[in-house]
């Protein structure tokens, strides 16, 4: 080879190299929410054909004696009787579904045990891991499904003959649903969940494998790749969950496949000169209680042990690992719960297969102290400090106008950014999830343009840049391609 084709070689190559580099900061990015980590608001129709979806993981249910119009209760909030005693409820009186099937069900108390029959037949809450002994059978009433029987291990029926007591001494089926009978209660569902552990569980793995593959396939495309990059934006925040660093064969009731799309998005991204943040959003043990951290029913217990902390750093040390090569990777958010530990573990696992990707640790959602984590992430080179500014989830947006919600980010929001940016660049500031939705009722396009551009305007200061959530989503206002297309938010 002749030494100017060597040089036009090389040349071509380095351009090539140079086009797939991901972008810098400030990036203008979407989130692609709903993807890889379910969230049942952003695309119900994927709960439609699970049979009895409203008795999934993780409901809470208060429970009404028919006979003695009382609430059942495990007194001291566990390790006691249930007793049907209470005239309202509250959190002694609230119980949540482990599900079996879609009529069979373990009864977690307030105090994390589950329901059982003791010795004598009485419905006592001592059980700290639910077995075929903790199993109980709801029977709705075709005609109204909130009048239910339940049937105990034993195959008798729940009872509340007295309000001292609840027993499993009730045989036969029985077609009577009257408020005379002791067998019959009514039902309250005061919380639902629909998130990764909902779908794959109520549907099973069969099913769940089948839904999910499709999903994954269809909601996300390399041609919505090209429309991110055609529109002005030049990065994606992917939020993952944890059972993908054990894919294909991730545990029970997770199914495999996820890291096949995820794959493809850095190759999509590649395609068109896309940055990827790999957001990890649900963690072992569940960092919160909502949907989005794939939680079982709402209790929170990542962080409580240093095995599921090591178990988080090792997925993080699995993505790194696997996209540490690829130039479309920009950076690892770390998770969206602050632990300074694990936070602090996770920070060098990202070190360790690349010194370039920025590494992403969050603020806490409506805290006092915006600064809580601004002096320990300083102390990491690349770090950047993720905050997320929604002008919903809090009572004094609830009355805003149009205007005050345009001053609060104006004012407010300006402020609390300019807070958490050091002048020495350290950490970097990233607005990580905001949207133009908003509780004002009767707002214009106009409205909704001025709301946007705002943020646009407040949020561009990010020294790291901002991300919309999300590229896709049935709510018109919380999905950007909407957006875009219908002229509300302007990128270019």
């Amino acid at each position: 080879m002749g030494s100017v084709a060597l040089l036009l070689l090389v040349c071509s190559s380095w351009l090539v190299s140079m086009a797939a580099a991901a972008p810098g900061p400030p990036i203008r990015a979407v989130n692609l929410g709903g993807w890889l980590v379910t969230e049942g608001w952003i695309m119900p129709s994927l709960f439609d054909n699970i049979p009895n979806k409203d008795l999934l993981d993780g409901t809470q249910l208060q429970i009404k004696s028919t006979t003695q119009n009382r609430y059942l209760v495990v007194d001291q909030g566990g390790a006691s009787a249930i007793l049907a005693d209470r005239i309202q409820a509250s959190s002694w009186e609230t119980f949540r579904l482990w599900r079996i099937n879609e009529t069979t069900f373990n009864f977690r108390v307030y105090g994390g045990q589950f329901w059982g029959v003791d010795s004598n037949g009485a419905l006592v809450a001592t059980a700290t891991t639910p077995g075929p002994s903790e199993t109980f059978q709801i029977v709705r009433r075709d005609s109204d499904k909130t009048r239910v029987r339940i049937r105990a291990p034993t195959g008798l029926f729940l009872q509340a003959k007295t309000m001292a007591s609840v027993t499993a001494d009730r045989a036969g089926e029985y077609t009577d649903w009257s408020d005379n009978d002791p067998s019959v209660f009514l039902v309250n569902n005061v919380g639902n969940l629909y998130g990764e552990y909902q779908i794959c569980n109520g549907c099973g793995i069969a099913r769940a494998t089948q839904v999910l593959r499709s999903h994954w396939d269809t909601f996300i495309t390399e041609d919505d790749f090209k429309f991110i990059a055609l529109s002005g934006l030049n990065a994606v925040r992917i939020p993952v969950g944890w059972w993908i660093a054990s894919d294909p064969n991730p545990p029970l009731p997770f199914v495999g496949g996820s890291l096949q799309a995820l794959d493809n998005a850095f190759r999509w991204a590649r395609n068109y000169n896309i940055g990827v943040i790999v957001d990890l959003h649900a963690a072992p043990g569940s960092q919160n209680p909502y949907d989005h951290s794939a939680t079982r029913d709402g209790s929170q217990e990542w962080g409580t042990t240093d095995a599921n902390i090591a178990q988080t750093v090792q997925v993080i040390e699995f993505l790194v690992s696997r996209y540490a090569n690829n130039t479309a990777l920009l950076a690892v958010e770390l998770l969206n719960e602050p632990l300074t530990k694990y936070y602090q573990d996770g920070y060098n696992a990202v070190r360790r297969y690349t010194p370039t990707a920025y590494v992403i640790m969050s603020n806490r959602l409506q805290i006092a102290d915006q600064k809580e984590l601004l002096q320990f992430a300083s102390g990491f080179p690349g770090a950047v400090l993720d905050v997320h500014y929604y002008n919903l989830f809090d009572s004094k947006f609830e009355n805003l106008t149009v205007e005050q919600n345009i001053d609060f980010v104006r004012n407010n929001r300006s402020a609390d950014l300019a807070t958490i940016t050091n002048q020495n660049g350290r950490p970097l500031t990233f607005v990580g999830e905001w949207s133009a939705a908003w509780g004002v009722q009767g707002a214009n396009p106009t409205d909704y343009q001025r709301f946007a551009r705002v943020q646009q305007d407040v949020y561009g200061n990010a020294t790291f840049g901002w991300a919309y959530w999300t590229l896709q989503n049935v709510n018109a206002v919380w999905n950007m391609t909407f957006m875009i297309q219908n002229g509300i938010i302007t990128l270019k």
